[in-house]
């Protein structure tokens, strides 16, 4: 069985027909925005108040180009490596058009990191039903799986932080049974559980979500691999370029770089996740003995970097081609849609 990719019933009828599946998604309400801004106006002022252009600037003067280039290509293998979990968990739906994938997933990332409240996530299901007319419930079914596991990959992370802090060998064990949640997980999956529930919504919607999980034990595992060394890519470059803004051990600055990414989980989210990044990362580093000032300079900072490599990712990824979107080959070839 190759797990989601396999053209099942569910997944191309739950997407709208019509030329409205080509048009770009909605991008938020109002509200986020506000949020979003007011955030962003936080950041600034409590920047200006705490540290000082002048001085957030300074250290960037002193950055060298080899680490600059090493974390940026570090991020860049993250941006691929993802990818490639995408290319394998579709499977059938996506053969032969890696490049296609590979641009989706940079610019569902770009969007992630640039849009307020999450919006970003929006634009996957959008470009899996532009580029393969894939199902849009059925792609946002399958990016919650994805996400699980960049969840389950940073709890694995956080285990190894404490590690270091403070070694011993009752981490390696509690990791060990951590990853064995994986197999346990597919395990359940299999007992046929969900079926055996009573007929309704519930019943309904479980049926669904596992419809669009990995199936197949070999393909959740490299799944699972490819996450695994994209977030070990990701966290080692962060590590590298906050380390030259903020005096603190490997560990501190594992611990800022993972509080900062978990900020993807917090109900609200800043534009470009401005205040949201930062806060998130300073409540990660300042128990750990990190100075506030230390700790808000280095995570806008490392934001800095973050942006300036979303930036350039992503219009590398314009440049991908992506061959005959879902819509060209129901409208003979025409394409409404930049992306």
């Amino acid at each position: 069985m190759s797990g989601p990719g396999e053209s099942r019933g569910a997944s191309r009828r739950d997407a709208p027909s019509g030329s409205g599946a080509s048009r770009l998604p909605r991008l938020g309400r109002a509200r986020d925005w506000l949020i979003g801004l007011t955030l962003l106006i936080g950041l600034g002022i409590a920047v200006e108040h705490r540290v000082g252009l002048r001085a957030l600037i300074a250290p960037w003067q002193t950055l060298s180009v080899p680490l600059l280039v090493s974390a940026f290509a570090l991020t860049a293998a993250s941006y691929v490596l993802r990818g490639l979990r995408v290319y394998e968990y579709f499977g059938p739906l996506v053969v032969g058009r890696f490049t296609a994938v590979l641009r989706l997933s940079m610019l569902h990332n770009t969007a992630n990191n640039l849009l307020p409240m999450r919006i970003g996530e929006v634009v996957f299901p959008w470009l899996m039903h532009r580029y393969f007319g894939h199902g849009f419930l059925a792609s946002g079914a399958s990016l919650l799986w994805i996400r699980i596991m960049d969840l389950h990959c940073l709890v694995l992370a956080a285990l190894v932080v404490l590690w270091l802090r403070l070694p011993g060998w009752w981490w390696p064990v509690l990791g060990a049974l951590w990853l064995a949640l994986v197999p346990l997980g597919l395990a359940v999956r299999r007992s046929g559980w969900v079926s055996r529930l009573p007929a309704g919504r519930l019943r309904h919607v479980l049926l669904f979500l596992l419809d669009a999980a990995p199936r197949d034990t070999p393909l959740l595992y490299r799944l699972y691999l490819w996450t695994l060394l994209s977030w070990s890519a990701k966290l080692f470059a962060f590590a590298l370029v906050l380390g030259h803004f903020v005096d603190a051990a490997l560990w501190q600055r594992l611990a800022g770089v993972l509080g900062a990414e978990l900020s993807s989980v917090l109900p609200f989210h800043g534009i470009a996740g401005a205040g949201s990044y930062e806060l998130t990362g300073m409540a990660a580093m300042v128990p750990l003995g990190v100075g506030v000032g230390a700790a808000l300079a280095g995570t806008v900072s490392l934001h800095l970097f973050l942006l300036g490599s979303t930036l350039i990712l992503g219009a590398l990824a314009l440049l991908l081609p992506r061959g005959k979107t879902a819509a060209g080959f129901q409208s003979g070839g025409r394409s409404g849609a930049s992306l």
